[in-house]
Protein backbone atom coordinates (compact mmCIF):
# COMPACT_ATOMS: atom_id res chain seq x y z
CA UNK A 1 0.00 0.00 0.00
CA UNK A 2 1.55 3.12 -1.09
CA UNK A 3 1.73 6.24 1.52
CA UNK A 4 -0.06 8.53 -1.16
CA UNK A 5 -3.21 6.27 -0.91
CA UNK A 6 -3.46 6.20 2.97
CA UNK A 7 -3.18 9.48 3.08
CA UNK A 8 -5.27 10.76 0.01
CA UNK A 9 -8.43 8.39 0.67
CA UNK A 10 -8.78 8.06 4.16
CA UNK A 11 -9.40 4.33 3.73
CA UNK A 12 -5.76 2.89 2.56
CA UNK A 13 -5.25 -0.02 0.29
CA UNK A 14 -5.77 0.42 -3.44
CA UNK A 15 -9.08 2.09 -5.48
CA UNK A 16 -10.74 -0.24 -7.92
CA UNK A 17 -11.09 0.81 -11.02
CA UNK A 18 -13.92 -0.98 -13.57
CA UNK A 19 -13.78 0.71 -16.69
CA UNK A 20 -10.53 1.74 -18.40
CA UNK A 21 -11.35 3.16 -21.69
CA UNK A 22 -10.91 6.34 -23.56
CA UNK A 23 -12.19 7.94 -20.11
CA UNK A 24 -11.38 5.88 -17.16
CA UNK A 25 -8.42 5.05 -18.64
CA UNK A 26 -7.06 8.51 -18.45
CA UNK A 27 -8.85 9.10 -14.83
CA UNK A 28 -6.58 5.46 -13.58
CA UNK A 29 -3.34 7.25 -15.05
CA UNK A 30 -3.88 10.30 -12.84
CA UNK A 31 -3.94 8.01 -10.15
CA UNK A 32 -1.35 5.96 -10.94
CA UNK A 33 1.41 8.93 -11.68
CA UNK A 34 -0.19 9.93 -8.43
CA UNK A 35 1.08 7.33 -6.39
CA UNK A 36 -1.97 5.49 -5.99
CA UNK A 37 -1.89 1.70 -6.55
CA UNK A 38 -5.09 1.02 -9.10
CA UNK A 39 -6.44 -2.49 -9.51
CA UNK A 40 -7.85 -2.27 -12.77
CA UNK A 41 -10.32 -4.17 -15.11
CA UNK A 42 -11.63 -3.53 -18.75
CA UNK A 43 -12.57 -6.21 -21.43
CA UNK A 44 -10.09 -4.96 -23.30
CA UNK A 45 -7.05 -6.17 -20.98
CA UNK A 46 -4.52 -3.72 -22.75
CA UNK A 47 -6.24 -0.91 -21.62
CA UNK A 48 -5.61 -2.06 -18.22
CA UNK A 49 -1.77 -2.26 -18.99
CA UNK A 50 -1.92 1.54 -20.67
CA UNK A 51 -2.48 3.32 -17.84
CA UNK A 52 -0.39 1.39 -15.36
CA UNK A 53 -2.75 -0.16 -13.19
CA UNK A 54 -2.98 -3.57 -12.06
CA UNK A 55 -5.01 -6.44 -13.70
CA UNK A 56 -7.41 -7.86 -12.15
CA UNK A 57 -9.28 -10.74 -13.93
CA UNK A 58 -12.63 -9.94 -12.96
CA UNK A 59 -15.09 -7.78 -11.21
CA UNK A 60 -15.01 -10.03 -8.32
CA UNK A 61 -11.07 -9.14 -7.72
CA UNK A 62 -11.73 -5.67 -8.34
CA UNK A 63 -14.26 -5.41 -5.34
CA UNK A 64 -12.59 -7.80 -3.03
CA UNK A 65 -9.40 -5.56 -3.09
CA UNK A 66 -10.43 -2.00 -2.53
CA UNK A 67 -12.40 -0.10 -0.44
CA UNK A 68 -13.09 2.28 -3.04
CA UNK A 69 -14.48 1.21 -6.64
CA UNK A 70 -14.82 3.87 -9.36
CA UNK A 71 -16.93 2.53 -12.75
CA UNK A 72 -16.27 4.26 -16.05
CA UNK A 73 -18.79 2.62 -18.49
CA UNK A 74 -20.99 3.34 -21.45
CA UNK A 75 -24.40 3.30 -20.28
CA UNK A 76 -26.53 2.20 -17.74
CA UNK A 77 -26.93 -1.54 -18.20
CA UNK A 78 -23.95 -2.56 -18.70
CA UNK A 79 -23.40 -0.67 -15.47
CA UNK A 80 -26.31 -2.80 -13.94
CA UNK A 81 -24.57 -5.91 -15.11
CA UNK A 82 -21.53 -5.33 -12.99
CA UNK A 83 -22.92 -4.48 -9.93
CA UNK A 84 -25.63 -6.90 -10.42
CA UNK A 85 -24.31 -10.07 -12.30
CA UNK A 86 -22.70 -12.78 -11.80
CA UNK A 87 -19.53 -12.79 -9.18
CA UNK A 88 -20.65 -8.71 -9.72
CA UNK A 89 -20.73 -5.70 -7.22
CA UNK A 90 -23.11 -6.77 -5.28
CA UNK A 91 -22.74 -10.33 -4.48
CA UNK A 92 -19.12 -9.68 -3.18
CA UNK A 93 -19.51 -6.09 -1.61
CA UNK A 94 -18.87 -5.52 2.00
CA UNK A 95 -19.81 -3.36 4.60
CA UNK A 96 -18.26 0.86 4.14
CA UNK A 97 -17.45 0.50 0.48
CA UNK A 98 -17.83 3.49 -2.00
CA UNK A 99 -18.98 3.12 -5.09
CA UNK A 100 -18.40 5.54 -7.69
CA UNK A 101 -20.11 5.49 -10.67
CA UNK A 102 -18.47 8.22 -13.27
CA UNK A 103 -20.57 6.93 -16.13
CA UNK A 104 -23.32 8.61 -17.60
CA UNK A 105 -25.94 6.46 -16.14
CA UNK A 106 -29.75 7.05 -16.27
CA UNK A 107 -30.98 8.56 -12.87
CA UNK A 108 -33.51 6.62 -12.24
CA UNK A 109 -31.15 3.41 -12.68
CA UNK A 110 -28.98 5.03 -10.40
CA UNK A 111 -31.55 5.36 -7.52
CA UNK A 112 -32.54 1.78 -7.97
CA UNK A 113 -29.05 -0.01 -7.85
CA UNK A 114 -27.96 3.06 -5.25
CA UNK A 115 -30.80 1.52 -3.06
CA UNK A 116 -29.87 -2.51 -3.26
CA UNK A 117 -26.58 -1.96 -2.64
CA UNK A 118 -27.52 0.49 0.07
CA UNK A 119 -29.40 -3.03 1.46
CA UNK A 120 -25.43 -4.32 1.92
CA UNK A 121 -24.10 -1.06 3.74
CA UNK A 122 -22.68 -0.32 0.43
CA UNK A 123 -22.65 3.56 -0.41
CA UNK A 124 -23.05 4.78 -4.37
CA UNK A 125 -21.89 8.39 -5.90
CA UNK A 126 -23.11 8.66 -8.92
CA UNK A 127 -20.66 11.60 -10.17
CA UNK A 128 -21.22 12.78 -13.82
CA UNK A 129 -17.72 14.32 -15.67
CA UNK A 130 -17.37 16.96 -17.69
CA UNK A 131 -13.87 17.89 -19.81
CA UNK A 132 -13.44 15.42 -22.34
CA UNK A 133 -10.09 13.52 -22.81
CA UNK A 134 -7.92 16.51 -22.73
CA UNK A 135 -8.77 17.34 -18.85
CA UNK A 136 -8.66 13.79 -18.03
CA UNK A 137 -5.12 13.40 -19.35
CA UNK A 138 -4.76 16.84 -16.81
CA UNK A 139 -6.58 15.56 -14.01
CA UNK A 140 -8.60 18.66 -15.15
CA UNK A 141 -12.37 17.42 -15.15
CA UNK A 142 -15.45 18.56 -13.85
CA UNK A 143 -17.38 16.01 -11.59
CA UNK A 144 -21.08 16.63 -10.52
CA UNK A 145 -21.96 14.27 -7.59
CA UNK A 146 -24.73 12.87 -6.25
CA UNK A 147 -25.27 10.96 -2.99
CA UNK A 148 -24.45 11.73 1.01
CA UNK A 149 -22.09 14.64 1.43
CA UNK A 150 -19.72 12.49 4.23
CA UNK A 151 -19.28 9.96 1.69
CA UNK A 152 -18.12 12.13 -1.23
CA UNK A 153 -15.89 13.78 1.36
CA UNK A 154 -14.52 10.41 2.35
CA UNK A 155 -14.30 9.91 -1.76
CA UNK A 156 -12.96 13.26 -2.64
CA UNK A 157 -9.42 12.47 -2.09
CA UNK A 158 -9.16 10.22 -4.80
CA UNK A 159 -11.32 12.22 -6.57
CA UNK A 160 -9.68 15.37 -6.51
CA UNK A 161 -6.51 13.54 -8.22
CA UNK A 162 -8.45 13.97 -11.65
CA UNK A 163 -10.78 16.57 -11.13
CA UNK A 164 -10.12 20.45 -10.56
CA UNK A 165 -13.87 21.37 -9.85
CA UNK A 166 -15.96 18.91 -7.65
CA UNK A 167 -19.80 19.50 -7.23
CA UNK A 168 -22.01 18.01 -4.66
CA UNK A 169 -25.44 18.51 -6.30
CA UNK A 170 -27.94 16.57 -4.11
CA UNK A 171 -28.81 13.10 -3.22
CA UNK A 172 -28.35 9.83 -5.30
CA UNK A 173 -29.23 10.75 -8.74
CA UNK A 174 -28.96 14.27 -8.75
CA UNK A 175 -25.10 14.10 -10.72
CA UNK A 176 -26.33 12.07 -13.49
CA UNK A 177 -29.09 14.35 -13.84
CA UNK A 178 -26.68 17.54 -14.26
CA UNK A 179 -24.83 15.44 -16.25
CA UNK A 180 -27.58 14.88 -18.75
CA UNK A 181 -29.10 18.22 -18.43
CA UNK A 182 -24.96 19.14 -19.40
CA UNK A 183 -24.70 16.99 -22.07
CA UNK A 184 -27.75 18.32 -24.00
CA UNK A 185 -26.90 21.45 -24.27
CA UNK A 186 -23.40 20.01 -25.37
CA UNK A 187 -25.14 18.39 -27.91
CA UNK A 188 -27.00 21.25 -29.18
CA UNK A 189 -24.34 23.28 -29.08
CA UNK A 190 -22.10 20.88 -30.82
CA UNK A 191 -24.90 20.12 -33.54
CA UNK A 192 -25.68 23.76 -34.34
CA UNK A 193 -22.67 25.11 -34.55
CA UNK A 194 -21.26 22.06 -36.85
CA UNK A 195 -24.34 23.10 -39.05
CA UNK A 196 -23.49 26.91 -39.43
CA UNK A 197 -19.32 26.03 -39.97
CA UNK A 198 -20.57 24.30 -42.92
CA UNK A 199 -22.16 27.11 -44.04
CA UNK A 200 -19.91 29.59 -43.85
CA UNK A 201 -18.02 27.32 -45.41
CA UNK A 202 -20.16 27.11 -48.34
CA UNK A 203 -20.13 30.80 -48.12
CA UNK A 204 -16.86 31.45 -48.74
CA UNK A 205 -16.11 32.79 -45.41
CA UNK A 206 -12.81 32.75 -43.64
CA UNK A 207 -13.55 30.42 -41.14
CA UNK A 208 -10.99 31.58 -38.53
CA UNK A 209 -12.70 35.07 -38.62
CA UNK A 210 -16.09 33.60 -38.44
CA UNK A 211 -15.06 31.81 -35.25
CA UNK A 212 -13.50 34.87 -34.04
CA UNK A 213 -16.79 36.97 -34.61
CA UNK A 214 -18.45 34.41 -33.31
CA UNK A 215 -16.66 34.30 -29.72
CA UNK A 216 -16.82 37.89 -29.57
CA UNK A 217 -20.71 37.72 -29.72
CA UNK A 218 -23.71 35.98 -28.52
CA UNK A 219 -23.30 32.98 -30.64
CA UNK A 220 -20.54 32.05 -28.78
CA UNK A 221 -20.59 28.51 -26.89
CA UNK A 222 -17.98 25.60 -26.00
CA UNK A 223 -18.01 24.53 -29.88
CA UNK A 224 -17.19 27.70 -31.32
CA UNK A 225 -14.05 28.47 -28.40
CA UNK A 226 -12.96 24.60 -27.87
CA UNK A 227 -13.82 22.74 -30.46
CA UNK A 228 -13.82 24.01 -33.99
CA UNK A 229 -10.80 26.49 -33.57
CA UNK A 230 -8.78 22.61 -33.53
CA UNK A 231 -11.17 20.98 -36.22
CA UNK A 232 -10.90 23.34 -39.51
CA UNK A 233 -7.48 22.97 -39.43
CA UNK A 234 -8.19 19.45 -39.47
CA UNK A 235 -7.57 17.97 -35.40
CA UNK A 236 -10.80 16.58 -34.67
CA UNK A 237 -9.70 15.97 -30.47
CA UNK A 238 -9.91 12.48 -31.27
CA UNK A 239 -10.26 10.51 -28.32
CA UNK A 240 -13.80 11.63 -26.75
CA UNK A 241 -17.96 10.90 -26.93
CA UNK A 242 -18.18 9.17 -29.86
CA UNK A 243 -21.57 9.65 -32.01
CA UNK A 244 -23.06 6.89 -30.91
CA UNK A 245 -22.61 7.79 -27.22
CA UNK A 246 -23.46 11.44 -28.02
CA UNK A 247 -26.88 10.53 -29.08
CA UNK A 248 -27.51 7.96 -26.35
CA UNK A 249 -26.88 10.91 -24.06
CA UNK A 250 -29.60 12.82 -25.82
CA UNK A 251 -32.07 10.22 -26.03
CA UNK A 252 -31.73 9.60 -21.85
CA UNK A 253 -32.24 13.15 -21.63
CA UNK A 254 -35.04 12.97 -23.53
CA UNK A 255 -36.46 10.15 -21.35
CA UNK A 256 -35.43 12.14 -18.10
CA UNK A 257 -37.32 15.57 -19.58
CA UNK A 258 -40.69 13.41 -20.27
CA UNK A 259 -40.33 11.73 -17.02
CA UNK A 260 -40.59 15.25 -15.47
CA UNK A 261 -42.91 16.48 -17.43
CA UNK A 262 -41.31 18.84 -19.38
CA UNK A 263 -41.49 19.42 -22.92
CA UNK A 264 -38.39 19.39 -25.14
CA UNK A 265 -39.32 21.25 -28.49
CA UNK A 266 -35.14 21.70 -29.13
CA UNK A 267 -34.21 17.56 -28.55
CA UNK A 268 -35.32 17.14 -32.75
CA UNK A 269 -32.40 19.02 -34.29
CA UNK A 270 -29.52 16.87 -31.81
CA UNK A 271 -31.13 13.78 -32.35
CA UNK A 272 -31.51 14.41 -36.61
CA UNK A 273 -28.22 15.36 -36.55
CA UNK A 274 -26.27 12.89 -34.29
CA UNK A 275 -28.66 10.35 -36.24
CA UNK A 276 -27.86 11.70 -39.78
CA UNK A 277 -23.59 10.85 -38.39
CA UNK A 278 -24.83 7.42 -37.61
CA UNK A 279 -26.39 6.78 -40.57
CA UNK A 280 -23.70 7.56 -42.61
CA UNK A 281 -20.96 5.40 -41.10
CA UNK A 282 -19.79 8.22 -38.45
CA UNK A 283 -21.14 6.11 -35.32
CA UNK A 284 -18.11 4.73 -33.71
CA UNK A 285 -16.22 8.11 -34.23
CA UNK A 286 -15.41 11.47 -32.29
CA UNK A 287 -18.72 13.37 -31.64
CA UNK A 288 -17.04 16.61 -33.60
CA UNK A 289 -17.41 14.53 -36.77
CA UNK A 290 -21.11 15.07 -36.85
CA UNK A 291 -19.90 18.29 -39.32
CA UNK A 292 -18.32 16.17 -41.85
CA UNK A 293 -21.95 13.97 -41.66
CA UNK A 294 -23.76 17.36 -42.30
CA UNK A 295 -20.80 18.23 -44.81
CA UNK A 296 -21.55 14.97 -46.77
CA UNK A 297 -25.26 16.09 -47.50
CA UNK A 298 -24.32 19.40 -48.26
CA UNK A 299 -22.72 18.99 -51.11
CA UNK A 300 -19.28 16.71 -49.56
CA UNK A 301 -18.11 19.84 -47.80
CA UNK A 302 -15.15 19.89 -45.28
CA UNK A 303 -14.19 22.76 -43.17
CA UNK A 304 -10.12 21.90 -43.93
CA UNK A 305 -8.92 24.03 -46.62
CA UNK A 306 -7.50 21.93 -49.73
CA UNK A 307 -3.70 22.12 -50.79
CA UNK A 308 -4.23 24.72 -53.29
CA UNK A 309 -6.11 27.16 -50.38
CA UNK A 310 -3.25 26.64 -48.24
CA UNK A 311 -0.56 27.31 -51.20
CA UNK A 312 -3.15 30.91 -52.14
Amino acid sequence: MSDVTSEKSGRGGPVGFIGLGNMGGRMARCLVDAGVEVIGFDTVAANVADCGATRATSVKDVISSADVVLLSLPHSRIVESVVRGADGILEHSSPGQIIVDLSTSEPASTKVLAAELAQREVALLDAGISGGAAAAEKGALTLMVGGQRDVLESARPILDLFSAKVFHCGDVGAGHTVKLLNNFLNAISLSATAEVMVAGRKAGLDLDVLLDVLNSSSGVNFATQNRFPKIIHGDYLEGGLTNSLMMKDVLAYCDLAAGLGVTSPNSSAPVAAFGLAIQLGYADRISNTVVDAIGDLSGNVRLQPTTNEDDA
